[in-house]
């Protein structure tokens, strides 16, 4: 299932939530993670909350653990991908900040050596 299909489903609330084979089957009760669609780095994944969160300003104090539980999957994810020499996690916020699909994730993006500033 790619990323505009999960999307899509998401907008819908049609969205049954399959174990994800992009990604070793990596997935679990609060998230989602598979290969980005649009790759900008030889390794690029997205880690998803299953909870519809629209903007990261728009999360709640409750969603801490949660945001924070993507970075935690991010990490193992890309540790099985063989991410060993380092690599950025990102998540866009609004218009300006390059947020293009309002639900939140976290890119995670790899396999050699990132620039800085990114934009």
């Amino acid at each position: 299932m790619h990323y505009s299909e999960i999307l899509g489903a998401v907008e819908n609330r049609s969205l049954i939530w399959p174990p994800i084979t992009q990604l070793q089957d990596l997935w679990n009760c609060h998230c989602l993670a598979f290969h980005d669609i649009s790759p900008q780095a030889p390794t690029h994944f997205l880690v998803i909350p299953k909870k519809p969160i629209v903007r990261l300003s728009e999360a709640e104090d409750s969603d801490e653990s949660l945001l924070g539980h993507l970075m935690i999957v991010g990490k193992k994810c890309a540790a099985n991908l063989g991410l060993t020499n380092g690599y950025r996690m990102v998540v866009n916020e609004g218009p300006e900040g390059g947020q293009s699909v309002y639900h939140v994730h976290l890119h995670v993006l790899g396999g050699r050596q990132l620039g800085w500033p990114p934009g």
